[in-house]
């Protein structure tokens, strides 16, 4: 209820008025400037409050509920002169100041409920990949991949751009060594384009396909022309809207597993038995006999993710020697979300399907589908294979923290071991992180 003000009698010492207001539920009277001055002093009592006039002031007696006596001066108006000196402030004599306490806690709560929902919302809304990745070539190298680096004619990249994660696998086409070309400079080519693209956010997370579109003009654009085919596929995660953007041209691909299962695949793209799509650039004298696909003919799906999901994107070196119940009891062997874990059951992965390119008697995936095409074939396909293993978690188990707002950038995945909130002087303070490169400089 508002303050309702009255007259006080005439006879007030100096003219001053006095007049009588109601706040919450108590009743007081009070000069003008003790008015002005009340949430100053800090005191408000309970309903019995009398007024005592002298020569230079007027003392205040108001009763605590308890009983507890209040007492303070204050300089009155007119023309006796100068005020006296103030006796002490209610600090001094026990009041406490009820409304600047309940100020103190209430700004306290909103802080500390501000802080929480926004560790809360983010939570809820960042989503990140760790990544993984090892490859092997067909003369039998092998190792973990490094960043811009490539295995036999295969390549890939890992790039990450404030709202998205995006990794890809390319493989060249190996038949354009006939013709003294190396296929693994476009398809090393194309992928380092696509990760310098999403570096500079030249992309739009929810358009894969563009981000091909433009690295293969570049190629196109060249000054020196860089001859030769690849297929390729592109993974985007948008981590705000948990949302999956993928474009696959040819037959490299990926699996989204979940719960042990496979929830989404990509679909191989071929003209005939073993001739994918593919981008390519022909001597002018070659065109119109080499495959040349429009990266606007890649597959594109779009689908939404959740926490834990794994994703694995591979080259054909793999999905050609490996069937999915294989692949799905290596991932079974994945105990946990750290990036050491994830490089250890990516290394499984792609050893084995190594080991089984070249067992003779092996019945590939590869060598049914050339049975299913009139083809008398069996063993399996020794070929290239690039394999990058991700697994989905929240963006501060990633290479992105948010606190409080702020965004505290670190270059590399990182796992996080314990994160302390300080209270008192609401900061947070994250301590014992073990730090985990995903890429090698």
């Amino acid at each position: 209820m508002p303050g309702v003000a009255v007259q006080a009698p005439n006879g007030a010492a100096g003219g001053t008025r006095a007049r009588s207001t109601r706040r919450g539920g108590r009743w007081r009277l009070e000069s003008p400037a003790a008015g002005r001055g009340r949430h100053a002093a800090g005191c408000e009592g309970g309903k019995d409050e009398e007024e005592e006039k002298g020569k230079g002031s007027r003392r205040r007696r108001r009763k605590k509920k308890g009983g507890q006596e209040r007492l303070w001066a204050e300089p009155s108006p007119g023309p006796q002169g100068p005020p006296r000196a103030q006796a002490p402030q209610p600090e001094a004599v026990g009041c406490w100041a009820p409304h600047t306490m309940f100020s103190v806690l209430s700004y306290g709560r909103l802080v500390a409920r501000a802080v929480l929902g926004g560790l809360s919302q983010t939570d809820s809304r960042d989503y990140s990949l760790v990544t993984a990745s090892c490859g092997f070539g067909k003369d039998f190298r092998k190792g973990i991949l490094k960043k811009g680096m490539c295995y036999g004619d295969d390549a890939c990249f890992v790039a990450r751009h404030r709202s998205a994660d995006v990794l890809g696998v390319a493989d060249g086409v190996g038949g354009w060594r006939d013709y003294g070309v190396d296929p693994s400079q476009f398809s090393g080519t194309l992928m380092r384009t696509c990760e310098r693209l999403v570096k500079e956010g030249r992309f739009i997370p929810s358009n894969p396909v563009g981000i091909l579109t433009t690295s293969y003009c570049e190629l196109l654009q060249n000054k020196v022309p860089l001859l030769g085919s690849s297929t390729a596929c592109i993974v985007v995660l948008d981590r705000t809207s948990h949302r999956l953007h993928t474009a696959n041209l040819g037959d490299s691909g990926f699996l989204v597993v979940r719960g042990g299962e496979v929830v989404h695949r990509s679909d191989e793209q071929q003209h005939y038995f073993n001739t994918p799509f593919q981008l390519s650039i022909a001597p002018p004298e070659a065109e119109g006999v080499v495959f040349s696909d429009s990266p606007d003919a890649a597959d594109s799906t779009t689908f939404d993710v959740q926490l834990g999901d794994i994703i694995l994107t591979a080259t054909d070196g793999l999905f050609d020697n490996m069937p999915d119940y294989m692949i799905l009891q290596e991932l079974k062997k994945l105990k946990n979300s750290n990036y050491e874990s994830i490089q250890q059951t990516a290394r499984s992965i792609a050893e084995q399907a190594h080991e089984l390119a070249y067992d003779p008697n092996y019945m590939s995936p590869f060598a049914q589908f050339a049975c299913d095409n009139g083809l008398n074939v069996r063993g399996g396909k020794p070929d290239d294979i690039t394999v990058l293993l991700s697994i989905l978690v929240f963006s501060n188990f990633s290479s992105n923290y948010f606190i409080v707002g702020r965004q505290l950038k670190l270059h590399t995945c990182k796992t996080l071991n314990e994160q302390h909130l300080h209270f008192s002087s609401l900061v947070y303070r994250i301590s014992r992180m073990n730090f985990n490169d995903v890429y090698s400089a």
